[in-house]
């Protein structure tokens, strides 16, 4: 009954985007997998929205960011909606309102580990891939990258080294996800004024999910981040920064092999990039080169919240510095 009767508008699906908030891709997620909406078709086969499926994705927009799972929600007729944001943007100031969303929201992230684990070791990637639109939709990218993705690589790491998984599982695992970046991207736009970062790994460090993971979820903080990809040397990484008058540059580094490579990469970046840039180094492998992240004075991260509180910092400063 989500189809609408209203046809006081025709809309194609980039203008349904905007009005929503929400990105295309999100909105065909819902509809495909939920019947939030039922948009009609023109004869060249495409999605055509109503003024009253636009105030419905808003609705959903808004609830699922204050905690409400999708699948729960997505059946419900315009004005149970509108009941629901409007009673509780009324107790929005009760302090146990966010505390049960982030409990629930963990508990859901628990589910979603077990079945996703299932299909990783049944060697599934279209269960897998469907475990994982339906958690980003649930769960929202952060928490989704948070929660159930980094613990899930986790476990996949530790058991294709206990020969539970073999290492193409775990390339099968990152393949299925950087099929998604789509869908994990920040739905907003970025200030124009937003801080400007770069991401990538240095030479010889050739699995880039930790970078793309890590620029994600900047873009998520609020920062207008180029994403260079994995492999790249200095010079090229630090002309990147220039380029983009970056004030931060993360670096992701998965694998202590070679060593001595890596030092030399990181003594060059910074020498390149200067004192008013900020290196920040994480990554599963980062802690292998402790001597050299404190000999090059980087940001050594631990974990994602570490990561969101070093952003917020380095934000709350570069706008201090643009106001001075």
């Amino acid at each position: 009954m989500n189809g609408s009767n209203d046809d006081s508008g025709q809309y194609l699906i980039k203008t349904v985007s905007k009005r929503s908030g929400l990105k295309s891709d999100l909105v065909r997620a819902w509809e495909r997998r939920y019947q939030a909406v039922n948009p009609s078709r023109t004869s060249g086969g495409h999605r055509v929205y109503t003024d009253q499926d636009i105030a419905r994705l808003k609705l959903l927009n808004q609830a699922t960011s204050n905690g409400h799972s999708i699948s729960q929600i997505a059946q419900l007729s315009l004005d149970d909606l509108k009941n629901l944001v409007k009673n509780e943007s009324n107790t929005s100031d009760q302090p146990l309102f966010i505390p049960n969303i982030l409990s629930n929201r963990a508990h859901l992230a628990e589910d979603y580990i077990e079945k996703c684990y299932a299909a990783v070791l049944a060697f599934d990637a279209q269960a897998l891939e469907s475990h994982f639109e339906n958690a980003i939709v649930e769960l929202g990218s952060e928490a989704f990258i948070e929660h159930l993705l980094t613990p899930l690589l986790t476990i996949i790491g530790e058991r294709w080294k206990t020969g539970e998984l073999r290492p193409v599982h775990e390339h099968m695992t990152s393949s299925v996800i950087r099929s998604l970046t789509y869908i994990l991207r920040n739905n907003h736009p970025c200030a124009a004024n937003a801080p400007r970062m770069v991401v990538s790994t240095p030479i010889g460090q050739l699995h880039e999910l930790g970078a793309l993971l890590a620029a994600i979820m900047a873009e998520l903080c609020g920062w207008q981040v180029t994403y260079l990809g994995a492999n790249l040397p200095a010079e090229e990484i630090a002309a990147a920064v220039k380029y983009t008058n970056a004030c931060a540059l993360t670096l992701s580094i998965s694998f202590a092999s070679d060593d001595h490579i890596v030092a030399k990469e990181l003594r060059r970046l910074k020498k390149l990039i200067g004192p008013k840039v900020s290196l920040i180094v994480g990554g599963r492998a980062a802690g292998h080169f402790d001597a050299i992240l404190n000999e090059v004075d980087v940001v050594n991260i631990q974990n994602y919240v570490h990561f969101k509180e070093v952003l917020a910092q380095l934000a709350t400063d570069n706008q201090k510095q643009e106001n001075a």
